[in-house]
């Protein structure tokens, strides 16, 4: 099935002026996937900070300077693209226009010649005392960036754009080549050696606009700005003196001078301090959460670990890897923590603490002093539906979890394959679990998604499927229509994940808590065709903010549901807004193009304008179109209120 966004594109007066604005507002719209093209394109010799800013660099220098001659007519030569996403002029050109600058900063420089300006430090945007650098992502993610490294600027542009721009071979050929590279059919072969892990492209790992910092070298920033700083303390010094006479509060009010000793923060430090959980607490507590969780491993009586945990969380050197899931603070501690884990996983010592709202985890390797991680993840508000598990390390594309003294049982699932039962996964007495394959391993031919493991675990309540998403926290998965969701472990849930499963690769990285799957209509299609779903996807996070919806249809035949419509911090699909509405270009057996829609329940009505027109009583529609129409679709509710499309 072939399908694609239903989108309006009103037409514009054709010149100059428009093109230019054209280009702006494609720009502005597709600015992180710009970033992420240039990101990836760009030589890795250059280094992870400079990537980032030199990407970021190459995108805001996409527009021409004025607002006509090269620069228009490179828009108009864009318009006249074949490739399916340059049917967006402006798009085509700015891309056109980063893809270029990208691989020009790989040429060689000649002698006697100014180097491109891609070559040079990037004057936009300026960081001072910082490097900066996307999130670190897993082992799978590591390996792609490898492969990518081995080949030219050329074969990487192949890759990235048959994976993350969908092209055709020739119509990376074609852009290629206008972009002048040498020989795009060498490209295409370099990227034939690569496996097509396509979907790892959209990984935070190679996101230059989600990015960590750390101080640079600070000794040698010292060393240059020390009669800086002499002069800046003599002058502060003058001035405190001039302003003595008056009276009243200083600028910083009772606050304690900066460097002045801190009770809380230096209890916050101290081992000793540290509290624990009785090993029954959770057994009488009327809370069910981390605050109830024993202290277990074979380290929790190492001080000397646990005293390094506590001052890498509250002074993280430059040495140091820290991550943290979005909306969550990565500063110490404001208090005496609570200790959950310490001991040792996968040739590293493993630290978990809890201070209430976040839950951290300090890790370094048995053998040397190099290479400790700190990661973070908000866990505020969390109950006994989502504190059941909690990542203790991934090696080589498994993880290990540590579960709730609650839980009973655990077992590995696929959620590809609904039909085959619960594999048993080995805990330990301090209940942490045998590695289990990690979700979203790619088929080794195609190299496309084909299973995707979860945890299952029993006890305390109902079973629960929990989805690891790259993070401390894995996410609970549920099922049915928003406000009246169930965990997704029974037979019936299970079926509906099914073709949803790979979809969960969208929000990886993102803080998510808990992502519910909800067949809310079924369409019958033209032609005989079949019986088409409709589900929705919606992944909230535990900040809030930052909420995902996707709107997908499961076609007769296929295994893998088709996304026809995403959102970010929509209310769709969730209990303060239970309806959603989409729908797709849809191709029968026999080669005639439809547009297919459809809303949820309480939509009485649809209906469909611009390149195809149509309307429809119910939920469902479905009107004779052409390859590439596009169109706006609106809903009726039974209030009478006007619903819009997912978009």
């Amino acid at each position: 099935m072939q399908s694609q966004d239903v989108v309006t594109r009103p037409d514009r007066p054709a010149g100059p002026a428009a093109d230019v604005e054209r280009a702006e507002a494609a720009l502005v719209e597709h600015y992180p996937r710009l970033a992420r093209l240039a990101y990836l394109v760009l030589p890795p010799r250059l280094g992870r900070h400079r990537r980032v800013l030199t990407a970021h660099a190459l995108v805001q220098r996409g527009l021409p300077r004025g607002r006509g001659g090269s620069g228009t007519a490179g828009v108009v030569a864009a318009r006249r693209s074949g490739d399916a996403r340059g049917a967006d002029p402006g798009y085509a050109f700015v891309r056109l226009r980063v893809l270029r600058a990208a691989l020009e900063a790989d040429l060689p420089l000649k002698r006697f010649a100014l180097p491109k300006r891609a070559r040079l430090w990037p004057g936009l945007p300026q960081v001072w005392g910082l490097r900066l650098f996307p999130r670190s992502g897993g082992a799978d993610e590591l390996a792609l960036d490898q492969d990518l490294s081995a080949l030219t600027a050329p074969g990487r542009a192949a890759y990235v754009l048959r994976g993350l721009e969908g092209l055709t071979d020739d119509e990376v050929r074609d852009l290629l080549s206008a972009a002048g590279a040498e020989d795009p059919d060498d490209a295409l072969d370099e990227a034939d050696e690569v496996a097509r892990r396509y979907a790892l492209l959209e990984a935070p790992e190679f996101d230059p606009c989600v990015l960590q910092a750390r101080p640079t070298d600070l000794v040698r920033r010292r060393q240059h700005l020390r009669a800086a700083a002499v002069a800046a303390a003599a002058t502060v010094v003058c001035g405190a003196l001039l302003g003595m006479p008056g009276e009243g509060w200083g600028p910083d009010g009772a606050a304690a001078p900066p460097y002045a000793k801190n009770p809380a923060g230096e209890a916050a430090l101290d081992p000793a301090q540290l509290t624990e959980a009785g090993s029954a607490a959770w057994r009488t507590s009327p809370r069910t959460d981390f605050s109830v969780w024993p202290a277990r491993g074979a380290l929790t009586g190492d001080r000397a670990l646990l005293r390094r945990a506590l001052a890498v969380w509250a002074r993280p050197g430059t040495s140091v890897r820290v991550s943290a899931t979005p909306g969550t603070a990565s500063g110490a501690a404001p208090g005496p923590a609570q200790l959950l884990y310490a001991g040792e996983v996968d040739g590293a010592r493993v630290v978990l603490l809890h201070d209430g709202l976040r839950i951290v985890r300090y890790a370094e390797p048995v053998e040397g002093s190099e290479g400790a991680a700190l990661d973070f993840a908000r866990v505020d508000g969390a109950g006994a539906a989502e504190a059941v598990a909690l990542v203790l390390g991934r090696t080589d594309g498994n993880v290990r979890y540590l579960t709730a003294p609650w839980v009973s049982g655990t077992s590995v699932r696929d959620l590809r394959a609904p039909g085959t039962g619960p594999v048993a996964l080995r805990r330990s007495a301090d209940g942490v679990t045998d590695p289990m394959a990690g979700p979203g391993q790619p088929d080794p031919k195609t190299g496309m998604c084909s299973s995707w493991n979860v945890l299952q675990v029993s006890g305390g309540g109902p079973k629960r499927l929990m989805s690891d998403l790259g993070e401390l926290t894995p996410a609970r998965l549920t099922s049915g229509r928003p406000g009246a969701a169930r965990d997704a472990a029974g037979a019936e849930a299970l079926a509906e994940w099914a073709p949803a499963a790979c979809s969960l690769a969208a929000v990886r990285g993102q803080g998510v808590r808990t992502v519910n799957s909800w067949t809310y209509a079924s369409q019958p299609l033209p032609e005989g065709n079949g019986q088409a779903s409709w589900l929705c996807t919606r992944a909230d996070t535990w900040r809030g903010g930052g909420s995902r919806v996707l709107a997908q249809v499961l076609a007769p035949g296929k295994p893998v549901a088709a996304v026809a419509a995403q959102s970010v911090d929509s209310p769709a699909c969730s209990p303060r807004q239970a309806r959603v509405l989409a729908g797709v270009l849809w191709k029968s057996t026999a080669g005639s193009w439809y547009l297919v829609a459809a809303g949820s329940k309480g939509v009485t009505e649809l209906s469909a304008r611009g390149d195809v027109t149509g309307q429809a009583p119910g939920n469902v529609l479905a009107v004779p179109a052409q390859e590439g129409a596009q169109a706006a679709l609106t809903g009726r509710g039974e209030d009478g209120t006007k619903i819009d499309a997912l978009h």
